[in-house]
């Protein structure tokens, strides 16, 4: 486990030495905040809720983001209680609010990745910019000091799951009521 850290340690500090710079650390804040609470993701729910044509999908973004609450905030971040790496590293000198909760996994990821993974299941022309803007998120965790290497992958991989479960989970849903408004139509008859 310490070898592992070791080499989290080596990537984040090789962003810190070799990658960032004045205008990337404005970048990289405006996109973590982006995705704080999951700011972006719940607008985006909410955008494709307003739609008859994307309802079915902002169901499933909104569904994956509770999922992501419960699973990640709620369950597993107490549960595993990690360290973020500028508790132990605190020379680094943080461009944002130490975050309170533990390290793992990254909510941020989780959610980011979880809402995406939704998008892109109905529409890559939307899922693929989604992904895109994840994956800066994601990035952002790492290049603010603020996550472990381990934190963003675990992340991203449950955010994905959640996705599939969600969108697997409101399809059974939606086919069961759509069942049954049929069944009432077929009643009458």
């Amino acid at each position: 486990m310490e070898t592992l850290l070791k080499y989290e340690f080596a990537v984040l500090d090789f962003i810190q030495s070799d990658i960032t710079d004045p205008i990337l650390d404005k970048i990289m804040v405006v996109f973590t905040y982006m995705g704080s609470g999951g700011f972006i993701w719940i607008l985006a729910a909410l955008m494709l809720l307003s739609f008859p044509k994307t309802r079915k999908t902002g169901i499933v973004v909104a569904v994956s983001l509770l999922g992501c609450l419960l699973i990640g905030n709620i369950i597993l971040k107490p549960l595993f209680g990690r360290i973020r790496p500028c508790d132990i590293n605190t020379a680094v000198q943080l461009l944002i609010k130490r975050p309170l909760d533990a390290s793992f996994p990254s909510g941020h990821t989780m959610s980011s990745f979880a809402a995406a993974t939704c998008i892109m299941f109905y529409s890559l022309k939307y899922g693929i910019p989604a992904m895109a803007l994840a994956v800066t998120i994601s990035f952002s965790r790492l290049y603010l000091y603020v996550h472990y290497p381990t934190d963003v992958l675990a992340g991203a991989v449950i955010g994905i799951i959640i996705a599939v479960i969600s969108k697997k989970a409101v399809g059974a849903w939606m086919s069961r009521k759509n069942g049954m408004v049929i069944d009432r139509y077929v009643r009458k008859i």
